[in-house]
């Protein structure tokens, strides 16, 4: 049984309150309507329905399988929808992509480190979609980027290569690529593994500034004991959605046991 639909009202006045209090209320970021995601035999995502307001950040927990990484490729139009729909701000998702409204930081398994690209080359890439086919920065590009990095205490390291980096530099400065990108949904894959406690407590703090300055985070994460202070929602997920609401009714034995028993997940991401 899922509680998404009596607790979206909540959430998207308990999200307005965030922040300055001379926002206006937000409406949406993040409408998920009975999507059903599968690959081959397998089902990954099943019948979901999710409503994130805009000026969240919202926890994603569920064992490996359960569907977290298909949501995001979902999201990231990386999936393709065998039933549902999805929109984002109110709007077409596709729409919202092309704007490059929404910005992915990778785990860190996922990304070849030794590729020869520096962190300035790498927060860049989020100014790509402006940049046209030429791929030339304006002025405005390089003040865009150079505010990100200094954002994300990495300015000393700008011209240092990213494989050089620690595990949470290297956090930060794909967290810096979402700022330069401007983009309004950041989906962030684990974004606390392998980071150092000084890292930590940055991406921390930036998420939750981010955070009030309007833009919705969706964070996919095992790091239970820092999610009530760093997330207003928490989703459970078992390639269904079991709950949504805040950390203090979503973080309980009964709910976690649900969300982290063995289950038929196999194959699903």
């Amino acid at each position: 049984m899922t509680t998404t639909a009596t607790h979206n009202a909540a959430s998207t006045a308990r999200s307005a309150g965030a922040g300055s209090a001379a926002r206006p209320a937000p409406g949406p970021a993040i409408e998920v309507s009975d999507v059903t995601v599968r690959y081959g035999d397998v089902t990954a995502l099943d019948r979901i329905t999710l409503t994130v307001g805009s000026g969240q950040i919202v926890g994603l927990l569920g064992m490996n399988g359960s569907g977290k990484s298909s949501l995001f490729n979902a999201l990231m139009g990386l999936a393709r929808l065998d039933e549902g729909s999805i929109r984002l701000f109110g709007g077409n998702a596709k729409r919202a992509r092309l704007a490059n409204h929404v910005a992915y930081v990778p785990q860190s398994e996922s990304v070849d480190w030794d590729f020869p690209v520096s962190v300035r080359e790498v927060v860049m890439m989020g100014r790509y979609g402006t940049l046209g086919l030429t791929r030339r920065a304006k002025a405005a590009d390089r003040q865009a980027v150079a505010q990100a990095i200094e954002r994300v205490g990495l300015t000393n390291l700008a011209h240092r290569q990213i494989g050089a980096l620690s595990g949470g530099q290297r956090k930060r400065a794909f967290v810096a690529r979402g700022i330069a990108q401007n983009a309004r949904l950041l989906l962030l894959d684990e974004p606390f593994a392998g980071v150092d406690t000084t890292s930590q407590a940055t991406i921390s703090r930036l998420l939750h500034e981010l955070r009030d300055e309007g833009r919705t985070i969706l964070i996919s994460t095992h790091d239970l004991a820092g999610v009530p202070a760093l997330c207003d929602d928490v989703v459970l997920l078992q390639r269904r959605i079991l709950f949504q609401g805040p950390p203090d009714e979503a973080l309980t034995p009964v709910l976690l046991a649900r969300a982290f028993e063995a289950a038929d997940v196999e194959g699903a991401a």
